[in-house]
């Protein structure tokens, strides 16, 4: 679990619930169910117009990432290659094979066997390269689309809000009502900001720097792979490597 993740989420809401608090407000006026309607529906709907069908899918698969992020082993994942090169050089490529049978990683699993199948290095890094940027294209659109609902939901809030004082202003032959009713529509306002500025930009942000660590890890795999395929030395390619750490 990413624990940063889960603090930020908690202090963030503490943060607002604790100063409305502390300014003499109450728990009650910050619940309304129309300005919630509002800000979440209109948010919602603006970013599936925006967004094609398959990213909107990954981002709702991704965003479990914000608490359970995969797993990136880089150092040890320098270690797996330099002990492939260790096997390709004791026994040849072909000594790969009972590697690539039993490696999880599609990745890793598909480099080994071009490695097994004689490919040339070029050839290796072409198709390796179209799996490497696919894969990071799509995490990425999937990161826009909590980017875009950030920048929609404020002004939707302010919608909201403005819809509000229409409201307000029928009212304006009972004065004892307005100054309940302003409260009530700048509620909408809130929702708008909060959710952007605590939910959906850091969420997009987490969700761009996560793929953005996995297309790491897929670089120095396939750096590592091609270098195995040139017939480096063990010990130069764990030098090559170490350059992919933090």
């Amino acid at each position: 679990m990413d624990v940063l993740s889960l603090i930020g989420i908690i202090l963030g809401f503490i943060a607002i619930i604790g100063g409305n608090f502390l300014e003499g407000g109450h728990l009650s006026a910050l619940l309304n169910g129309p300005a919630a309607l509002i800000v979440v529906g209109g948010t919602l709907a603006a970013a599936l117009i925006q967004s094609p069908m398959s990213a909107f899918k990954r981002a709702l698969q991704n965003v479990r990432w914000i608490l359970f992020p995969p797993r990136v082993d880089m150092a040890g994942g320098i270690d797996r290659v330099v002990n492939w090169s260790l096997v390709a050089r004791k026994e040849g490529l072909l000594g790969l094979e009972t590697v690539a049978d039993s490696e999880p990683d599609n990745y890793a699993r598909k480099g080994l066997q071009l490695l097994v199948d004689g490919a040339e290095p070029e050839a290796i890094r072409s198709i390796l390269e179209v799996d490497f940027y696919t894969q990071e294209t799509r995490d990425i659109q999937a990161a826009k689309v909590f980017e875009c609902m950030g920048g929609y939901a404020p002004t939707i809030g302010i919608i909201g809000a403005v819809m509000g004082l229409i409201h307000v202003m029928g009212n304006l032959a009972d004065p004892s009502q307005l100054g309940n009713g302003i409260a009530v529509a700048f509620v909408a306002t809130i929702y708008g900001v909060a959710s952007a500025n605590l939910v959906l930009l850091p969420v997009a942000n987490k969700l761009k720097a996560i793929a953005h660590r996995q297309s790491a890890y897929r670089e120095m795999l396939l750096e590592g792979i091609l270098s195995i395929a040139e017939g480096e030395n063990p010990r130069s390619i764990e030098l090559k490597l170490q350059g992919f750490m933090d």
